[in-house]
């Protein structure tokens, strides 16, 4: 070789090796963190700006709101969220016209994650008694796709996306266990039928047992068996790990998987036909990121081996970002009904978006998951019962750390205690979740939180001080108030205010100044006075409840979005020939009706101290209290259309529980239940205090009441288990 012809082939060997490595760059930013998230909201405003002439309630629109509350739980803009919310008012939280068809109910996916995320009862309502209505009228009978009403079952594989996982949904939100074991039973009778157990495929549905290809091979449409990994996928987010047929999913899902892997074209996408590609050549999104979705998915659990898929999860985001245009317009879609083989290449819709938003909720956490080690939270409920927003502290979480759900990739809504870490779960009995605690500097973004939980000194309304959560709301009385003139009120007790709206309210309540009137939020007609209200305490000294005047100072020690804790001093008052004085912590978490009490009582003597936590009687018909280890509570009688308050207090050291009628002596214990138990100076006394309202949505009556008492009374003897490691 000549000098020149050298030179020129090393010349071409450098810019082709240049040429590579910066194909390969380009290749590691698009799969970063942020541009995958910058993708998927591209796809999703155009997908907004563009809507479809679908119904809110039709599915195609379903697998569309699934994508965006993917997207929701990780982006830094709240627009996705209330455009799912708004969505869900124009359907007032209606599922779609034909009942038991799996189509019409897969918005119902949607109805129960955004109520997970804003915990508002309307939200399910409608969904729950359809699926109540469901399951005491059955729908019985043969999957043959020529079975009169063969649609009112889960007769095709599409459905397999569209129904089941708004049954597990619906468990989460509730922990009502009939709709995920409906969900489970009939998931494998579909199964039994469609799933070659050969070919690891699901047929589309019995008109495609006999059919086959131009080339011989089974007719297993692309995107129907997206429909099922998704599905399969939706599933295995809400089936507790200990759950006896979590086992059996894992299964058939890593089957289809790796018959899938052998499935995918070079170009890193799937066909339409998954056994001829050759007759259906044209490039189809919609099923591929399904299946982006679905693997990407398995291989962030741990569930399919990294090194063998995860090449494979990358080249299909690639090609899936191909087909993506400027505008954000999805691109290669397969149309409804058309023939696979010959669509517009134009073509789009709102279920290849949500699939495309879908698989970058998990193509955004595998770039994390790169980024470097990240701290796995492990949670376990030790218990059978099933805990609603159960907080959870991780005392070294150290700083700037976002929580992601490991099973849903979501990014939880979190405050920070200190070097610690408060979040929210829920989980099922004998449940173990885990918690990835990620770097916040990794973050291109973190979702918006609505603050749930708040306390304020109301010094516009005589020194009240007051706090609430998206439950209730409370407040005590301050120094202004013992000297106003139309009041002259020295007390210690404990308002509530009864709300039914579950968010907060007291701010304008108090802005408004006409909260002793219903607005259709809620109102104050609890009368404290001079009473120990909802759990007020004084210092029993063997004869009667000896209580301290109005708090004098306060601190506010954090404040939301999903704790706010405070401290009030109470001055030395006399406890029956003893000078008590107390410092009172409380603090309030989102989503529960007890505050928890922490008061240190200090006096010359160390002798024990007998404290009593009070609630006032009312007196008229239609009461009902109820007596525990550790708790009492009360039901109070109906102050007529305003309905009934009721008070609980959980004191887990309490030897003795005292009821003194009105007709005692007028004592301050007099028309008072009291639980009795003891305390010692300078060491915290810890207690609990509750309330709620008929007319709240969430207590219909007394038993309803008091099972929630006894349930939080159990969860707060039986702690979480939480660990931390790498």
């Amino acid at each position: 070789m000549s000098q020149h012809a050298f030179t020129r082939h090393s010349l071409a060997v450098l810019v082709a090796s240049v040429c590579a490595v910066q194909a390969a760059g380009a290749e590691v930013q698009a799969l970063a963190p942020a541009a995958v998230l910058a993708s998927m909201e591209k796809v999703a405003d155009w997908q907004l700006a563009n809507p479809t002439k679908y119904p809110l309630d039709d599915w195609t629109e379903a697998v569309g709101d699934a994508g965006y509350m993917a997207l929701a739980g990780i982006s830094g803009s709240d627009k996705y969220r209330e455009a799912m919310r708004a969505a869900g008012d124009k359907n007032h939280w209606k599922l779609g016209p034909s009942m038991f068809h799996a189509d019409d109910y897969a918005v119902g996916q949607m109805y129960a994650e955004l109520y997970l995320h804003t915990r508002q009862p309307y939200m399910i309502a409608p969904m729950r008694a359809q699926f109540d209505y469901m399951l005491a009228n059955p729908r019985p009978g043969s999957l043959d796709w020529k079975t009169p009403g063969v649609t009112q079952r889960w007769a095709w594989c599409d459905a397999l996306f569209m129904g089941p996982s708004a049954w597990a949904r619906l468990t989460a939100a509730t922990g009502d266990q009939r709709y995920l074991e409906f969900a489970i039973s009939e998931w494998w009778k579909t199964s039994d039928y469609l799933y070659d157990k050969e070919e690891h495929l699901y047929f589309r549905d019995s008109r495609f047992f006999d059919k086959r290809e131009a080339n011989g091979k089974k007719v297993f449409w692309g995107r129907g068996n997206g429909w099922v990994m998704g599905g399969l996928v939706r599933m295995l987010q809400y089936i507790p790990e200990n759950h006896p047929q979590r086992g059996r999913f894992i299964q058939q899902y890593q089957e289809m998987a790796e018959r899938l892997l052998g499935l995918q074209q070079s170009d890193g996408l799937w066909r339409s036909s998954l056994l001829d590609p050759v007759s259906y050549n044209k490039p189809e999104t919609s099923g591929t990121a399904l299946y982006t979705y679905a693997l990407a998915w398995g291989v962030n659990q741990g569930i399919l081996p990294r090194a063998k898929f995860e090449p494979a999860v990358k080249r299909a985001w690639q090609a899936l970002s191909t087909h993506v245009q400027a505008d954000g317009k999805l691109v290669h879609v397969q149309p409804i009904g058309e023939d696979p083989r010959f669509f517009d290449p134009n073509s789009s819709d709102v279920f290849a978006v949500g699939g495309f938003l879908m698989a970058g909720s998990e193509m955004y956490r595998m770039a994390l998951q790169e980024a470097g080690a990240i701290r796995v939270v492990t949670v376990s409920n030790e218990t059978k019962l099933f805990r609603p927003e159960e907080s959870v502290e991780v005392a070294d979480a150290g700083d700037g750390v976002a929580v992601m759900d490991a099973l849903t990739s979501r990014i939880l809504p979190s405050q920070s205690l200190g070097k610690g870490l408060l979040f929210q779960t829920d989980l099922a009995p004998n449940e173990t979740r885990r918690y990835l605690l990620v770097p916040r500097k990794r973050l291109p973004a973190v979702p918006q939180v609505v603050s749930r939980a708040h306390a304020r000194f109301v010094p516009e309304r005589l020194d009240d001080f007051a706090w609430e959560n998206d439950r209730v709301a409370h407040r005590v009385y301050g120094p202004a108030i013992i000297k106003d003139p139309t009041e002259h009120l020295i007390s210690s007790g404990v308002d509530v205010w009864s709300k039914s709206a579950h968010k907060l309210v007291q701010d304008s309540w108090y802005k408004a100044g006409h909260y002793h009137l219903d607005s259709g939020e809620g109102l104050d007609f609890y009368h404290v006075g001079k009473t120990r209200g909802c759990g007020g305490l004084g210092i029993y000294d063997g004869k009667q409840l000896q209580t301290s005047s109005n708090y004098t100072t306060w601190k506010i020690l954090a404040d939301g979005p999903l704790r706010t804790v405070f401290e009030l001093t109470y001055d030395a008052w006399d406890a029956g020939g003893r000078q008590v004085a107390e410092t009172r912590r409380v603090s309030l978490d989102a989503g529960s009706n007890f505050s928890r009490v922490e008061s240190t009582f200090t006096s010359l003597s160390a002798a024990p101290l007998t404290v009593g936590v009070g609630i006032v009687q009312r007196q008229g018909q239609g009461s009902h209290y109820q007596q525990g280890s550790g708790s009492m509570s009360y039901w109070e009688p109906a102050m007529g259309d305003k309905g009934s308050n009721a008070c609980a207090v959980i004191v887990p050291g309490a030897t003795k529980y005292l009821s003194v009628p009105f007709a005692a002596p007028k004592t301050e214990e007099a028309g008072h239940y009291l639980a009795l138990a003891p305390a010692q100076p300078k060491k915290p006394f810890v207690y609990y205090l509750g309330a709620g309202w008929s007319k709240s949505g969430d207590f219909a009556d007394a038993p309803a009441w008091e099972a929630y008492v006894a349930d939080t009374a159990a969860r707060y003897a039986s702690p979480l288990k939480v660990s931390v490691s790498r």
